[in-house]
């Protein structure tokens, strides 16, 4: 008796999970999709070397396991140097960066850029392997949201 009631309990639990509407797990990354945010927000050549680094090891341990990820690296306030294509001091390692690097996107902050703009009175140029987007914080939330681990080194 006690073993059909505690059957009959866990086979409720597990239908109650089973049933629960997809939407509820839309947001969620996939089990084996391993998803990386790398945040900078600092003008360091120290740092910048220090987070293409971390973005190439990661890189590596994933795909020596054969296992699937997404790592983007976000940079915005001073830490927008890193994607300048006038001030970066790994310009030509950041630009080379995606064809060596596999599944790794750069990030800029538009209001970052507007404000770098202003200051310099002039236009500043990103690299083209980067996407800007309206606010580097904005996207550290909406990657932090579909499940990112975030990295600030």
């Amino acid at each position: 008796m006690q073993f059909t009631r505690t059957l009959a309990a866990v086979l409720a639990a597990f239908w109650s999970l089973a049933s629960l509407p997809a939407s509820a797990h839309d947001d969620a990354p996939p089990h084996d999709m391993h998803r990386v945010v790398i945040q900078v927000s600092d003008d360091s050549p120290g740092t910048f070397n220090k987070v293409l680094n971390n973005a190439t090891n990661l890189s590596d341990f994933f795909l020596k396991r054969g296992e699937e990820y997404e790592i983007e690296i976000v940079a915005y306030n001073a830490g927008l140097h890193m994607l300048r294509t006038d001030t970066s001091p790994v310009l030509e390692r950041v630009q080379n960066f995606s064809s060596s690097v596999p599944n790794v996107t750069f990030t800029a902050c538009g209001n970052t850029i507007k404000g770098m703009s202003k200051q310099a009175g002039k236009d500043i140029e990103i690299v083209t392997n980067a996407r800007v987007v309206p606010g580097g914080i904005i996207r550290l939330m909406e990657l932090s949201d579909q499940g990112y681990f975030m990295i600030r080194p």
